[in-house]
């Protein structure tokens, strides 16, 4: 048997990463995008697709019997009606562990840059203001250590364990949030409150859920008590992005360091789009992940599922809304 492969948004890995041909017999195309109501027409006859952010609802599966295996090039899968694969008997597949290395990286490059004022200073070097100074230096942003720093971490997944050992290895102090409204979780965690109003620096790395949508918001701005600084390598949603820039216009927090927004790509009118020129707000394009060594490890995962399942032996399969 032949396997008809779709790959719905290959554009979502880089043009460098090499996507290695599966050990079975197969024909393999490759999309760079594709919109919604191209799904139908483009899966036409695929046993396999592979997807990345590709929205598949009921009506295109319905349309689809040759359909047996969503390969996803991404962890998150909340683009497909999973309810209607499992009715439809279509296996949902995800990539999982290869971001321990790049996410933390930018969290701290974030961080970094952020707490040291790099921005402001590279700006102030272009415009000519080193030569103003007249000598050695000059001061017209301030500087702070990150050692003694309260790390604020929301989420305790691997990516969050990893961002609190860097943290350690800067002399920060960790603090894993009890989940919001909960407690009683365990000697791991310190209470939600505690981490809101004593951290220097919070940072995400929650999945989004209803529960988690604007975890953080104006209540919470108004409660830290030590302006930190915003850092948000997760997911857009997380965060009331209206809510963070008044927080920033009102100087109840320090900065805002965000790779992801609600909504990619982001409307002009976004409130991070309108804030990203500040010296105080970083806004990267949600690369966090992408690092060549994490891409290429995600493209190997990729093929190693679809393998497994051709197989028979299927792996890393996804249930409910993850």
């Amino acid at each position: 048997m032949t396997h008809r492969i779709v790959f719905l948004d290959r554009a979502t890995i880089a043009p460098q990463i090499r996507l290695r041909p599966p050990a079975f017999a197969h024909e393999l195309v490759e999309h760079a995008q594709t919109r919604a109501d191209q799904v139908v027409e483009r899966l036409a006859g695929a046993s396999i697709v592979i997807n990345n952010k590709v929205p598949i609802g009921a009506a295109a599966l319905a349309q689809l019997p040759a359909l047996k295996l969503i390969a996803f090039a991404a962890t998150g899968t909340d683009c497909v009606d999973k309810a209607a694969c499992a009715a439809r008997g279509v296996l949902v597949s995800n990539i999982r562990g290869y971001a321990v290395n790049t996410v933390p990286e930018h969290t701290f490059a974030l961080i970094l840059a952020l707490r040291r004022n790099v921005v402001a200073y590279r700006e102030s070097v272009l415009a000519g203001r080193w030569q103003q100074a007249g000598q050695f230096c000059f001061f017209d942003h301030p500087i702070r250590d990150l050692r003694g720093a309260r790390l604020g971490i929301i989420g305790e997944g691997v990516l969050g364990q990893r961002v609190a050992e860097i943290g350690k290895a800067f002399g920060m102090q960790p603090m894993f949030a009890a989940h919001k409204g909960k407690s009683g979780l365990g000697p791991l965690y310190t209470p939600w409150q505690e981490v809101i109003e004593t951290s220097d620096v919070i940072s995400l790395h929650s999945p989004l859920t209803p529960d988690t949508r604007h975890m953080l918001a104006m209540p919470e701005f108004e409660a830290m008590k030590r302006r930190p600084l915003i850092v948000n390598t997760a997911r857009g949603g997380l965060v009331d992005e209206a809510a963070l820039v008044r927080a920033l216009d009102a100087g109840l927090i320090a900065g805002a360091g965000f790779d992801v927004v609600d909504g990619e790509p982001p409307a002009p009118d976004n409130p991070l789009m309108r804030a990203a020129a500040r010296h105080n707000v970083i806004l990267t394009p949600h690369v966090a992940w992408a690092s060549d060594e994490a891409q290429q490890t995600l493209a190997d995962q990729l093929i190693d599922n679809i393998e497994a399942f051709v197989a028979g032996r299927p792996t890393n399969l996804v249930q409910g809304a993850f």
